[in-house]
């Protein structure tokens, strides 16, 4: 819950942001990049805490950069501490979404992890519901946006005290160390993981950084003071992602390919909606609610699908995976900030649609696999 906040803060605080700190768009998506440039270093020093000391440290100084990012951005003054607080902030992730993978694959039986990790994937929606009530609420009260982002801190001080005590008792790291075979995770199985994963980061991202600034921009839906649309998108975003908790049953009904095309024609159909319709209620509902559950079960997709195709080394292949999600997610915001200054917000989402619509079709189901093929 504590990473929803941490994740998507920036772009459902963006509007406020560019007013406060004159943040251009080519300047706003670089910023939100580099946030997830953060989560991209945090996967890789969590991947060599947990190697050595287990689940509990990665997830503790996780928490504990999360805290110290979102306390920054209360107090920032000017820009350079605001993309700090950024970058802390999203740190939290890297840090802590494999280690609470592993310690599933090492605990819970094969044929219940898909369930399980649905759970700790989607359970990101619930903190961004509460971080979107919590803005809205604090909006129509008329309190400033430091606030809100001073009580995420301490929601997420809180989550680090529980996780404290929970973890106090999590085992160390495996005393038997396997042979480091990185090239043993890409393999022609494993490619379409990897292509998805980098798309997913660069759709998913390009939305949750510009979506609630182009809505306010459109001069937010009727009935609804623009600096409000936000709030809506990311409560609409959190709730309708909530469906990822049935994620493994979805895939039992489709078959994983057809699962994933799905998605990603959800992602597409999204970015059309807020690039076309922006100031309408039905198309930011519709396009808040697509793209929640495209993120939220897409996350727990790849997380149960690595689990399947790297049993030998499972922490290890989910983090390459998540490599290349946090690859997309730093490419995605930089260079659809700079599309947009020079083309436009609404070109700007119809190419991001495009991107996820050639994904769907490129997909061919003799090319998904869930096992392992030797080569």
């Amino acid at each position: 819950m504590a990473y929803g906040p941490a994740r998507m803060g920036f772009g459902l605080f963006l509007p406020e942001f560019r007013s406060v700190f004159s943040i251009s768009l080519q300047a706003a998506g670089f910023i939100s990049s580099l946030g997830f440039f953060g989560f991209f270093v945090g996967l890789l020093i969590s991947q060599f805490l947990t190697a050595r000391r287990g689940p509990r440290p990665p997830i503790v100084l996780g928490l504990a950069a999360a805290t110290t990012g979102m306390s920054l951005v209360a107090v920032a003054s000017n820009l350079t501490v605001l993309s700090l607080g950024v970058l802390l902030a999203m740190l939290s992730a890297g840090f802590s979404w494999t280690p609470f993978s592993d310690a599933i694959n090492r605990q819970v039986e094969e044929r219940l992890r898909p369930v399980s990790l649905s759970l700790v994937s989607t359970g990101t929606g619930l903190g961004i519901v509460a971080a979107g009530a919590a803005a809205l609420l604090m909006s129509i009260g008329g309190v400033s946006w430091r606030l809100c982002w001073a009580l995420f801190a301490v929601g997420s001080a809180f989550a680090l005290l529980c996780n404290w005590i929970a973890l106090s008792g999590a085992g160390e790291a495996s005393g038997v160390r396997r042979p480091l075979r990185w090239q043993a995770l890409f393999r022609r199985a494993t490619t379409p993981i990897f292509a998805i994963g980098l798309c997913y980061g660069v759709t998913s991202t390009v939305y949750i950084s510009f979506a609630a600034d182009r809505i306010a921009q459109a001069g937010g839906v009727p009935g609804l003071p623009s600096n409000l649309s936000g709030s809506l998108v990311f409560i609409c975003y959190g709730a309708f992602g909530l469906l990822g908790l049935v994620t493994g049953q979805l895939k039992t009904l489709t078959g994983l390919p057809w699962l994933l095309r799905l998605l990603l024609l959800a992602s597409a159909l999204s970015s059309v909606l807020i690039a076309l319709a922006p100031a309408s209620w039905a198309g930011v509902v519709v396009s808040a609610g697509l793209q929640g559950i495209n993120v939220m079960m897409t996350s727990a997709v790849l997380a149960f699908w690595s689990d399947r195709l790297f049993p030998a080394f499972p922490s290890r292949g989910f983090t390459a995976v998540l490599l290349a999600v946090a690859t997309g997610s730093v490419l995605g915001p930089v260079a659809a900030g700079s599309f947009a200054s020079h083309f436009g917000v609404t070109a700007m989402f119809l190419a991001t649609a495009a991107l996820a619509a050639s994904a769907a079709l490129a997909i061919r189901s003799g090319y998904i696999s869930e096992t392992p093929h030797p080569e």
